[in-house]
């Protein structure tokens, strides 16, 4: 690629980040969609034309710089942040997030520093309890304490974090690919999808630190043959999003050194596992109390019995509910879709003929993705982890999923918000098209 093609297609890129990032509201459909897809042709156009080690290295340079610029706007197409604030002030002043709800505090007028109306009026749940986990929770503890006044200080903390994590993630998936003789070009798969830009760096979800520990574990077992160090940085991405936990079954015979289960090395399983349990606890410890189990439990009951976003098998379910019941049985079908995914996952681990580090990558990637087909909520940053681990496969439906997801930002330029369910369904049929084509050749 010539040096200037390079230079015009980083400065578009670096345009489109500007006016997406610091200049494009979420209410603003035809302009997010417009400059998201020209950003995403870009992306697509970019990774087929690197050939070349000089290419490669200039636009994961142009990655990282696009996450920097994105470092000091706030979030524009997300409000969490205001929760994480909100948390992180309530941590400062040696107050356990978990404790109670956001409204009793305002209900009842206490007095804390930080906590003030204002930031009440911006949480998009304040009737429901954190359900954030301890890395977060330091996190937003961090950037409390060194900007107690600011919400753009404290957005800038936050972010600074998310983006050395991500450039973490770049820098292993570039060395995983090369222990696993992959073309090193795929790393741009995720380093400039726009999805993992905006959504992790740009909007601040915790994705991005997900994603390092998971790579930084699974670097320490492969490459470095270091599992009491790959079990720790486990615990660390389970500590900043639950979602790796299903990843364990797939981990129980790679650890175990044999791929038959009853030749399996099981006392390098346990204490493996054990590992990973006791660094849990130790995160989790200044947060437990005697009502921290009930609380974070409500929580994560309300996720799978009452939230409902861009759903794909649970609004089949839905509809055929309503036509037996005349009712939504959401209370009932989320958990039973979440043991679905469970039994799942366990015969993928089971039934699995090829067992080696290279083939985890597929399972992982599977595993996720049933897990987003069969849940009630999947909200486009959650698409960040299919899109990282498809760098190592073959498969790319992942990277279509990253860019039709992003439609469903349409339910909220609507004066009432409305979920429109044709962007739904579009989306759907052509990821799932997609994947079936690509699974011609089945799992080993």
């Amino acid at each position: 690629m010539k040096n200037s093609t390079r230079i015009a297609l980083s400065a578009s890129l670096i345009l489109l980040t500007y006016f997406l990032g610091y200049e494009t509201n979420r209410t603003n459909f035809p302009q997010l969609i417009g400059l998201y897809g020209l950003f995403f042709v870009l992306y697509i156009g970019i990774f087929k034309k690197v050939n070349e080690q000089k290419d490669l290295i200039f636009f994961v340079g142009t990655a990282i710089l696009l996450r920097f610029i994105l470092l000091f706007a706030l979030p524009n197409f997300s409000d969490d942040l205001y929760r994480f604030i909100w948390d992180g002030r309530l941590l400062v002043q040696g107050i356990n997030p978990f404790d109670r709800l956001p409204s009793y505090y305002i209900d009842n007028k206490i007095q804390i520093a930080g906590i003030t109306e204002s930031l009440y009026a911006q949480l998009n749940s304040p009737n429901y309890f954190t359900i954030y986990p301890p890395v977060n929770q330091a996190i937003f503890a961090m950037a409390a304490w060194l900007c107690p006044d600011s919400i753009w200080g404290s957005s800038l903390v936050m972010k600074s974090w998310l983006w050395l994590f991500e450039i973490g993630s770049i820098v292993l998936m570039w060395d995983l690919l090369k222990y696993f003789h992959l073309p090193a070009k795929n790393v741009l798969l995720y380093a400039l999808n726009p999805l993992t830009i905006f959504e992790i760096t740009g909007n601040i979800h915790f994705e991005g630190a997900m994603i390092f520990f998971l790579l930084l574990a699974l670097w320490l077992l492969v490459v470095k043959k270091w599992w009491i160090g790959g079990a720790i940085t486990m615990a660390l991405s389970v500590a900043s999003k639950l979602l790796p936990l299903m990843f364990f079954p797939l981990l129980i015979r790679r650890v175990g050194g044999k791929k038959d289960w009853h030749l399996l090395n099981w006392q390098q399983v346990i204490l493996f596992f054990t590992i990973i349990g006791i660094t849990l606890i130790g995160l989790y410890a200044p947060l437990l109390n005697g009502v921290f189990f009930s609380n974070f439990g409500e929580s994560l009951n309300l996720y799978f019995q009452k939230f409902e976003f861009n759903a794909s098998v649970y609004y089949v379910l839905r509809w055929i509910g309503y036509q037996y019941k005349g009712y939504n049985v959401i209370q009932t079908l989320g958990p039973f879709l979440a043991l679905g995914t469970l039994v799942i996952i366990l015969g993928l681990a089971i039934k699995e003929r090829l067992v080696n580090w290279f083939t985890l990558m597929e399972r992982m990637l599977f595993a996720i993705c049933v897990y987003l087909l069969c849940t009630t909520t999947v909200h486009p940053w959650y698409v960040a982890m299919p899109v990282a681990l498809c760098v190592f496969t073959p498969f790319r439906f992942p990277i279509l999923w990253s860019g039709l997801i992003f439609l469903t930002y349409v339910n909220y330029s609507y004066s009432i918000y409305t979920e429109n369910l044709c962007v739904v369904g579009v989306e759907y049929l052509f990821v799932l098209g997609c994947a079936f084509y690509e699974l011609r050749k089945p799992l080993v």
